[in-house]
């Protein structure tokens, strides 16, 4: 017969488990929300006034995640992938790191926050980024 302080313990055991499993199922993530983005020309308006809106040829929504760090080789994290919001933070060696969040409102219009360091300086900055037509050769 098994006593209740013996399966208080083993719910505890489990509990503690799963919590660290979490984590680790959240690194294997395979950011399919940006995948299914529009592929083609993009316009990133940052919200801050003065700055002009920059177009980028995307071929795939992952471009959005290292807006600062485009042709660089980072390793990632993957802290959220959800259906229609992302969060990944990176880091560059020597060329700094960055945390991007991305939310989707349709294939052809996301929002984007990211923060970290290019160049030894800070970068932060909220964007709306819609597709706008396709990429000319």
């Amino acid at each position: 017969m098994v006593g209740k302080n013996t399966l208080r313990a083993a719910a505890g055991a489990i509990a503690a488990l799963l919590a660290f499993a979490a984590p680790a199922s959240g690194q294997r993530s395979s950011l399919t929300m940006l995948d299914q983005l529009d592929a083609g020309r993009w316009e990133l308006r940052v919200r801050d006034p003065g700055n002009p809106a920059e177009r980028l040829c995307v071929s795939n929504g992952r471009r959005f995640i290292q807006l600062r760090h485009p042709e660089v080789s980072c390793d990632r994290l993957v802290v959220e992938d959800g259906p229609s919001a992302v969060t990944v933070q990176y880091t560059c060696r020597g060329q700094g790191y960055g945390r991007t969040s991305i939310r989707r409102e349709t294939s052809r219009l996301v929002q984007i926050q990211t923060q970290g360091i290019r160049n030894g300086l800070p970068f932060e900055f909220s964007a709306e980024a819609r597709r706008v037509g396709d990429c000319s050769a």
